[in-house]
């Protein structure tokens, strides 16, 4: 029906994967709705009001998705739901009159849409569980291995490549049990018709609780959960909650991308995306070996936050049992979100699963830099060994100063050579300046918090998969 000759959204063919595109097509939309027209009919089944051939009638139907002849009805009666039904009718001679009874539009619509929420947030689940596997991999595979840390965009002291993984994967891992929560936490409008009373299911069977037992029936269908209380449509605020689990994890994707993206350029050169062998860096520059997919991961998860605060003013806005000004925005606000995150969780995966570390590159950095992290260690033992502590302190910063100096001019460290020359620290002899200049004794508790950090997320993991 389109092709490039007119605007498609990037997220058509760009972004995405065709998984989580399937979830967000007309056509899907279009089926979901039919199921519940069908979860609907059958509950009406149930209650004595239609015999069983009309209601498989409509379910022999309800992948007989038309949706050029559902477009050409809608162009003329301007509504897409009522446009949809006299399509469903057509197809089915027997059940085609009992379709929608008693319904208002959002009965089908917004069960439609949480059911799509649903099956969207299990994939994205997935995908995070992916991301979670690479991260711990890495943190547990790295987590001896010292480097200099930075604080204020600064040299600072000594942690560990697996540490500084663990990190991230603690954040991830917050965001996979807020996924989890809100998924858990999902639910429909149920079948209350036009402004949520029930009034015109009340009417079809007679009674109250003939009413309310069927909306149990077709959400038991239907594998739904619904809200006590609805207006004619359910709370959006609910549509704000997922959004802000989704921003939240865009904000862990960037801050992570970002992560890479500083250990990539020459400011460490540690840390590198996978770059395979045919890849262009730059069209002028033949030698760049630029961060792309972690800049189109940040690219893409600052639209999140705003997504959120679009779907908060839908909420808000909301006005009496209905207004009609978030429909527009969520056909937008809704794929765009999950699809972005999609493309997030599978590019990020794919960057951590491949990471490149420069040993070489570590190792020089910790040899210009760590250096530093051994000053307060040495001023604790030389007070130790009797020295004064204000002298001493005085002379590390004179000797730090003066190493700055030389490491900034592109120098080796010069700072262990000026300590064990100067008279004021002659009471530690050279095997202690060795030993309080090996790095691997600085990183504290690192390698074991990312080795049980590893741990805890991939046991977790595997609880999923058991489904505890």
């Amino acid at each position: 029906m389109f092709d490039h000759n007119t605007y498609l959204s990037p997220f058509t063919w760009r972004y995405g994967s065709p998984e989580m595109r399937e979830i967000w097509s007309e056509i899907h939309r279009r089926r979901l709705w039919r199921r519940v027209w069908v979860a609907l009919a059958e509950s009406q089944h149930r209650m004595g009001l239609f015999s069983r051939e009309k209601v498989e009638d409509l379910r022999s139907h309800m992948d007989d998705i038309d949706l050029p002849r559902a477009l050409e009805i809608e162009a003329e009666i301007g509504h897409d739901v009522m446009a949809e039904i006299k399509v469903y009718a057509e197809q089915c001679p027997s059940g085609g009159g009992i379709i929608h009874l008693g319904a208002t539009s959002a009965d089908i619509t917004d069960n439609a849409d949480v059911l799509r929420i649903g099956e969207a947030l299990d994939l994205a689940m997935q995908r995070t569980k992916g991301l979670l596997e690479s991260l711990a991999m890495q943190a547990g595979r790295w987590s001896e291995t010292p480097c200099v840390a930075f604080t204020h965009l600064q040299r600072a002291e000594i942690t560990t490549i697996g540490y500084r993984m663990a990190v991230h994967l603690q954040e991830v891992w917050e965001d996979f049990q807020a996924l989890k929560e809100v998924r858990h936490r999902l639910r429909g409008k149920g079948f209350k018709g036009a402004v949520g009373t029930c009034a015109s299911y009340v009417h079809v069977l007679g009674s109250v609780d003939k009413a309310r037992e069927m909306e149990k029936m077709a959400l038991d269908i239907l594998g739904l959960e619904a809200y006590p209380a609805t207006t004619q449509v359910y709370p959006r605020r609910q549509d704000w909650e997922v959004l802000t689990v989704l921003a939240g994890l865009a904000g862990s994707l960037y801050r992570l991308a970002f992560s890479v993206r500083l250990l990539q350029s020459p400011l460490a050169g540690e840390w590198s995306e996978p770059f395979p062998e045919r890849q262009v860096g730059s069209s002028a520059m033949p030698f760049k070996r630029n961060p792309v997919r972690m800049e189109k991961v940040a690219s893409l998860a600052r639209m999140l936050p705003h997504l959120a605060q679009v779907a908060w003013d839908n909420a808000a806005h909301s006005l009496l049992e209905r207004t009609l000004d978030d429909s527009a925005n969520r056909r937008e606000m809704l794929p765009t979100a999950f699809l972005a995150v999609d493309e997030m969780l599978r590019t990020t995966a794919g960057v951590i699963s491949e990471i490149r570390i420069d040993q070489e590159a570590v190792q020089r950095n910790l040899a210009l830099h760590a250096p530093f992290a051994a000053t307060e260690a040495i001023l604790m033992e030389a007070v130790k060994a009797g020295g004064d502590r204000q002298t001493l302190h005085e002379a590390l910063r004179e000797l730090s100063l003066r190493a700055w100096e030389a490491v900034q001019a592109g120098m080796e460290n010069p700072l262990p050579a000026l300590l064990l020359e100067d008279p004021r620290f002659s009471m530690l002899d050279r095997e202690k300046f060795r030993s309080l200049f090996d790095m691997s004794s600085y990183v504290g508790a690192a390698p074991q918090l990312a080795r049980e950090m590893s741990r805890a997320v991939m046991e977790d993991l595997e609880r999923c998969e058991g489904g505890t």
